[in-house]
């Protein structure tokens, strides 16, 4: 398990349709980080920040009717999963790596919610049911992983469960080509949510993907 009482952690307080939750974030990126993020984008803790995408993506979680089985790709922080899980849902948070799994065990625990998490491959995913429901936010980022998200969710998707992605608008360039391979076996829906800050509004997509029957 990894020693996260090693690290400075850090507190965010979120609210979603009238209810708040604390969540924990690795307050220093050089205690889990001390490359150079131009050089190793890869390696880069992107997952160590409460992004945009995810909270339009809560917010919409907030919304459905529970309970439902969710499945979150690219949890991070998982700020969606903790959500859903606070408006009744059984979710399963998954990673590719151990560590934001340990973060957002933490904030469950923190907010007396129960959240299952599993650390998952996209390549070789070893889940044992299908959800109702699978969510990511930024997760579509490079073309070698269009294929393998695309199958997930062929494979592990209710026949009339739907799959919820969210993202900023400067993915496009990135997510328009995924939605049109996509678009061979799941209709997809798009709209677009503003966030708005002191500081500046943010524009993201929100896809909903059904499956072509």
């Amino acid at each position: 398990m990894v020693e996260i009482k090693n690290l400075t952690l850090g507190t965010e307080e979120i609210s979603v349709r009238g209810e708040t939750l604390k969540i924990f974030f690795p307050a220093k990126l050089e205690e889990i980080f001390q490359g150079d993020p131009f050089l190793e984008v890869e390696k880069f803790p992107f997952w160590a920040k409460i992004w945009e995408a995810s909270l339009i993506l809560a917010d919409y979680v907030a919304t459905l009717e529970p309970p439902k089985r969710i499945l979150e790709l690219g949890a991070g922080l998982g700020v969606p999963s903790l959500v859903a899980a606070k408006f009744g849902h059984d979710v399963l948070a998954t990673d590719y790596e151990e560590l934001p799994l340990e973060f957002i065990k933490l904030s469950a625990k923190e907010n007396n919610l129960e959240v299952k998490t599993k650390i998952l491959d996209w390549r070789n995913p070893d889940l044992s049911q299908k959800f109702d429901l699978i969510i990511g936010s930024e997760v579509v980022f490079r073309k070698s992983l269009f294929e393998p998200l695309i199958e997930l969710f062929k494979n592990y998707l209710e026949d009339e469960g739907e799959v919820v992605l969210s993202h900023p608008s400067e993915r496009k360039r990135v997510l328009i080509p995924f939605l049109y391979e996509a678009q061979k076996y799941f209709k997809v829906l798009t709209s677009i949510r503003k966030l708005k800050s002191k500081e500046e509004t943010v524009e993201i997509i929100l896809n909903k993907l059904l499956k072509i029957k």
